[in-house]
């Protein structure tokens, strides 16, 4: 509103100017302080004009000003003041004869508002003045064109400045008071088209109400056209905006607003939309695996504005998330903002929180804490962070505050708590248990997809729970569990939220059984800890072979154990994979070798419960067989060892198959110990070493 306020002095100076350069002639050096004087007399604002000036009376007549400068003389710092670089006014000679000049055309060339920056507001803000009084001697303007005009913000002790430039606009005024303004600039960076209806009240008038119609589009903010209805009046250095409608896209809204102009703006603002709306831009193919960026984010607009908004909506969409209802109240002051909502519905759950951003020094910091209750995690996170890979009612409780003027360093100097947990729900595109069976043959890079989308794994879990405590962007959790119908997996270790690292070590480990998880019996661990570590996108997932050397004996009974809920109860499927590789099996009931009778699994009762111990247990049994013997078919007890390997020791009798009671003693002492070369092929072949 400042900016029209010079505007319309500006006007009335001209058309001074003019009138007396009529009357005069030809101006000299000595008619500058009359003509400054007159204009000041009018409109409160001081005009020097410095520039030459040029009267044609062919084919119209016209009056160019080149040079000109209109100040407020209370402004001692000289800082508020329009400078334009030419004016032109083309006119018709009977109407300037008559005593009313009619300005067919007022051309302006590059006008530039300088604009101070203020970080507080003056003590007598909030004050009355008086409007500008635009006594234009009974001229009249057809139209109105502003060419290249510009409106510079700046302070110049922070070394701030931001502009709007290209102005280019075109005012076409009507005789029954309507004003048509169209044209276009440039916001920052941002393309902007504009097109303002409006009309004049009839003088005189006191503190007039103007009807406004208004359609901005602005393509790379907001994506659609605003476009709206508003009653707009000057009450001193306060424009009131009421009867604020209108539409954004597709989505109605109403409302209203205020701006006080007298130091500091304070813009005052309550909007209520029936849909909102927020479109963000997608991130490029293969952006999860880039780092953060380093381009400088610049909040420091904050600082020179004060506002109070409320926004609500019945429907919102932020990029692709969609939420319902939404209402955010915000408080700007003195350069902090403070957001807050307690009432946005998220896919079927409640979010609350709390925003602080605090703009007053170089380098931006902030600090939030937001809990989230029954949200449905994939499309929150597939909306708000193109992430699809986990589904099921997410809880989470976030408290983070951190510093920096990019993405990297806000990252890097992240601090706080964390507590996400998914139920019910799966991790989509990647199978767990199949992950960990590959283990056995190689170090896996990356996820493990499956490249047939046709055929889309999964990993159902009925909880997938972790705390993490972050300091310097150093994510770190104890308590890592996920819990499935077929796998558990437990574990810990850090995130590098500026580097996208992680470095897990975890314990996974299989159910041997489909009572569900409420069964007494405890699943069958790998017996090996798992490494996770690397990039977000494409980690190294190996076994920690360290592990098993640390505890060979352990290692060994997990896998013979392994094999007793696998194969059944007895172990003897396990007995018989071993004997079919040379490695001698558990001795079948009656003293004959398991790897040459039959399966002790068809004795089982008809009434067994087991049923990884039956069918399911035996067509398992024979994928691993086939698995192992592919790569220790050949190590029959001739073959060399070719990597680390580390031979153990029989199997503690516990863990074997008892011997009929009818059969005789051992009277021969056992023999010595010896290195079993096919057993260390196995364990070869299975931890790929």
């Amino acid at each position: 509103m400042r900016a029209v306020k010079f505007a319309g002095a500006a006007v009335a100076a001209i058309v001074i100017v003019i009138a007396l350069l009529l009357v005069v002639g030809i101006p000299s050096g000595f008619l500058s302080s009359t003509i400054a004087s007159r204009v000041e007399s009018a409109t409160g604002y001081r005009l020097s004009v410095d520039g030459t000036t040029r009267i044609s009376l062919w084919p119209t007549l016209n009056v160019t000003l080149n040079d000109l400068t209109l100040a407020d003389p209370k402004d001692r710092s000289g800082i508020t003041r329009l400078s334009i670089d030419s004016v032109q006014a083309d006119m018709s000679l009977s109407s300037v004869w008559s005593g009313r000049p009619k300005i067919s055309e007022l051309v302006v060339t590059h006008p530039v508002l300088y604009q101070p920056l203020l970080r507080e507001r003056l003590p007598n803000a909030g004050g009355t003045s008086k409007p500008v009084a635009l006594d234009l001697d009974g001229a009249a303007i057809d139209r109105i064109k502003v060419t290249d005009g510009e409106i510079a913000f700046a302070r110049v002790r922070d070394r701030v400045e931001s502009r709007i430039s290209a102005v280019n606009a075109d005012a076409i005024v009507g005789r029954d008071r309507k004003i048509n303004i169209t044209g276009t600039a440039r916001v920052g960076e941002h393309p902007t088209k504009f097109d303002i209806k409006a009309t004049t009240p009839a003088p005189p008038a006191d503190r007039p109400t103007i009807p406004v119609d208004f359609a901005i589009d602005m393509p790379d903010v907001l994506k659609s056209r605003l476009a709206g209805h508003a009653e707009v009046r000057l009450s001193g250095d306060v424009v009131m905006i009421n009867g604020l409608n209108g539409t954004l896209g597709d989505g109605a809204f109403n409302g209203w607003a205020s701006v006080d102009i007298a130091s500091k703006p304070l813009v005052k603002l309550d909007l209520d939309f029936q849909r909102l709306a927020i479109p963000l831009a997608k991130s490029p193919e293969g952006a999860s695996g880039q780092p953060w960026s380093d381009a400088p984010i610049d909040v420091s607009g904050l600082n020179y504005v004060d506002a109070q908004i409320r926004i609500s909506a019945h429907e919102a969409v932020i990029g692709e998330a969609r939420l319902a209802p939404l209402a955010v109240d915000a408080k700007l002051a003195g350069g902090v903002l403070k957001a807050g909502t307690a009432n946005l519905g998220a896919y079927g759950g409640q979010v609350t929180g709390e925003l602080i951003l605090d703009a007053t020094s170089g380098a931006p910091s902030f600090a939030m804490h937001s809990d989230l209750a029954g949200v449905r995690a994939l499309p929150l996170l597939q909306g708000l962070a193109e992430f699809d890979r986990i589904d099921g009612k997410l809880q989470a409780k976030l408290a983070l505050r951190s510093a920096g003027s990019s993405q990297r360093a806000l990252m890097a100097n992240m601090q706080g708590t964390a507590f996400v947990n998914f139920q019910d729900g799966a991790i989509r595109g990647i199978n767990v248990a199949q992950m960990i069976r590959s283990l056995t043959s190689g170090t896996l890079s990356g996820w493990q997809e499956n490249g047939d989308s046709s055929r889309e794994q999964s990993t159902d879990l009925s909880q997938l729970s972790a705390s993490f405590r972050i300091d310097k962007g150093q994510a770190v959790t104890t308590d890592l569990n996920l819990t499935g119908p077929l796998v558990r997996v437990t574990g810990a270790g850090p995130i590098a939220l500026d580097t996208k690292m992680m470095g897990f070590r975890v314990e996974p480990k299989l159910v041997m059984t489909t009572e569900g998880q409420g069964r007494a019996a405890e699943p069958v661990g790998f017996g090996i800890p798992v490494m996770i570590q690397g990039t977000w996108s494409q980690p190294r997932i190996y076994p920690d072979m360290a592990g098993m050397l640390d505890n060979p004996d352990a290692a060994y009974a997990k896998l013979r154990e392994m094999g007793r809920g696998l194969f059944g109860a007895d172990g003897a499927g396990l007995g018989n994979i071993l004997g079919s590789l040379g490695l001698g099996g558990a001795t079948a009931p009656g003293g004959g070798n398991a790897a040459g009778t039959a399966n002790p699994q068809s004795q089982q009762p008809a009434g067994q419960n087991n049923l990884l111990g039956g069918p399911l247990g035996e067509a398992l049994g024979n994928l691993i067989q086939q698995g192992l013997s592919g790569g220790a078919g050949n190590g029959t007890g001739t073959g060399t060892a070719t990597g680390r390997s580390r031979s153990l020791p029989a199997a503690p009798s516990a863990l074997m198959p008892q011997a009929s009671p009818a059969s005789p003693a051992l009277e021969d002492p056992p023999a010595a110990q010896q290195d079993s070369q096919p057993m260390n092929d196995v364990l070869r072949q299975l931890f790929n070493r």
